[in-house]
């Protein structure tokens, strides 16, 4: 079945399936493609109602702390509904625009070395266990796959559409 962006976690699992969990998220593609983007480019919007580049990539992060949180819960036994959240109202409540894009590079990093670092304290045993994403029963291991989907969903847009 070929899966779209308003699919959500199936969509997101589908960008990073069969993939080794420690290199999806230890790759520096991201980071590398964030890097690149000069301080002009990154208030730029495809479209007027469209987030900027620095709005984008603050979005990403903010999934991710997001996400890593729930897998962090789940990991150690809470049984939680890995649900959804309002990504407008988190962006438009953000001072991202106002941040140098360097800035918000780094909190990228810093993110990702966090989720990196509880990555690695995950016994196999924990990346089996299983949670709810709406109508969806995932692993953990397949929900943290699904971050990086998220991530690679976004660049490919920064990519196709902003620059």
């Amino acid at each position: 079945m070929q899966y779209k962006p308003e699919d959500g976690f199936p969509y997101y699992f589908e960008l990073a399936k069969g993939e080794d969990l420690y290199p999806l998220f230890a790759s520096p593609a991201t980071y590398d493609f964030f890097k690149s983007i000069d301080e002009a480019k990154a208030s730029h919007r495809y479209a007027p109602d469209k987030w900027s580049i620095k709005q984008v990539i603050g979005h990403i992060t903010d999934h991710e702390k997001i996400k890593m949180f729930r897998a962090f819960q789940l990991s150690r036994g809470e049984q939680i509904e890995l649900w959804g959240y309002d990504q407008n109202l988190l962006v438009n409540n953000a001072r991202f625009d106002e941040v140098e894009i360097e800035k918000l590079i780094t909190d990228f990093s810093n993110v990702r070395k966090a989720s990196l670092s509880f990555i690695e304290m995950l016994s196999e045993a924990q990346l089996q266990i299983n949670g709810s994403a709406r109508q969806h029963q995932v692993t953990l291991q397949e929900f943290l796959r699904s971050i990086i989907g998220h991530e690679r969903h976004h660049v490919n847009i920064l990519k196709e559409r902003y620059l």
